[in-house]
């Protein structure tokens, strides 16, 4: 991490700890909370692929207002990231199971539990961990690192 405590990829002398890290989430509005994941997904692993919420999915929170191809196309134009997919309808883990990742990054604020998580990929025979992303912290006082906190200031100012 530098010192503003962002993460950033490994130096070119470095070895990621992963060949793939996978990166999930519903990316609606592109905030600076998202590069920051991405970022520190991008420090464990040679590539970054997102796995973008599909609306119907949604299910935990406010379904997504932008499109799930153009949120998987909005994050596969991140510097981070190597690719970006849209999620399978039906079971999560088609496309980790196709990405085959060394690593699934969870957000810092997902509602995913780790230990579920690992025991389904266990239960799957793949070999793969799970970590948290870490939160990136505000870095000045009018900054806005969550979508919902975006629709809101949003309705605040033009609704």
């Amino acid at each position: 991490m530098s010192e503003d405590g962002a993460a950033h990829p490994p130096d070119d002398d470095s070895v990621p700890e992963y060949r793939r890290v996978v990166a999930q989430g519903t990316f609606d509005v592109l905030h600076p909370g998202h590069l920051h994941y991405l970022r520190e997904a991008a420090a464990l692993g040679t590539e970054v692929h997102v796995i973008i919420a599909r609306r119907e999915n949604v299910t935990h929170k406010d379904p997504p207002v932008i499109s799930d191809e153009q949120r998987r196309e909005m994050a596969d134009a991140l510097d981070p990231v190597t690719e970006a997919h849209l999620g399978h309808l039906e079971d999560f883990f088609v496309p980790i199971e196709r990405i085959d990742p060394g690593c699934i990054l969870l957000g810092h604020d997902q509602h995913h539990d780790e230990d579920a998580v690992q025991g389904a990929l266990d239960a799957r025979g793949l070999d793969c961990d799970v970590r948290r992303a870490s939160g990136r912290e505000k870095r000045f006082e009018e900054e806005l690192l969550s979508t919902g906190r975006i629709f809101d200031r949003i309705c605040e100012e033009r609704c």
